[in-house]
């Protein structure tokens, strides 16, 4: 499998890159594509989410009104979930969200995930590149000439380049992240996918 490598300019280089098909060429099993993205979103959750119930409820336990009469249901005391500012009834509680996952099934997601953008056409080889000083006015032509200013992509470098990212972080739909820390999220989640030539010797090794 090969892909055409390009310059931060958009042009083709003349040069092609070989691609792992254990990555890049697997049929895409959604399900595993499925639990994946589902694990992530649901590790994202802080589950601090809480309500007081009756107990945690501090009122008068003083008999509101007489027992007969009224028309009014007998709800009891104050703490009542019948009444405004009352406990509630099974609320909510902290509890956390995050599941695991085998290791085989996040990679061949990972691959599903990589195998369908190729499918697609949505993946591009950029050769290496930074910048002097973090601009975001670079980063922007460097998305400009792949068509992708107003899309949403993700950059995926070899290693934690500051000043690409920080160049990149005020532009919305784009992204920059790591190649060890690529997950099939990051990439379900973008449009088109841009990966510098080292970054795929990076993938390589993750499915050695």
């Amino acid at each position: 499998m090969k892909l055409e490598v390009y310059n931060i300019k958009g042009q083709s280089t003349g040069r092609e890159i070989d691609l792992p098909v254990e990555l890049f060429g697997v049929e895409p099993n959604e399900h595993t594509v499925y639990l994946a993205v589902k694990q992530y979103l649901a590790n994202q959750r802080q589950g601090t989410h809480k309500s007081k119930e009756r107990w945690e409820i501090s009122r008068t336990t003083k008999k509101a009104f007489r027992q007969k009469g009224t028309g009014g249901a007998r709800r009891g005391d104050m703490k009542s979930p019948l009444v405004r500012g009352g406990g509630r009834v099974f609320g909510p509680r902290p509890r956390d969200y995050s599941f695991k996952l085998n290791k085989k099934v996040k990679s061949l997601a990972r691959a599903s995930a990589l195998s369908s953008k190729y499918s697609k056409g949505q993946i591009k080889v950029v050769e290496n590149f930074t910048f002097e000083t973090p601009r975001t006015k670079e980063y922007l032509q460097f998305l400009k000439s792949f068509n992708l200013e107003n899309k949403k992509s993700l950059l995926v470098t070899e290693n934690n380049d500051t000043k690409v990212y920080l160049s990149s972080r005020n532009i919305q739909k784009s992204n920059v992240m790591e190649a060890k820390f690529l997950h099939t999220y990051a990439i379900m989640n973008s449009g088109t996918l841009l990966i510098s030539e080292g970054a795929v010797n990076i993938l390589k090794e993750l499915t050695a």
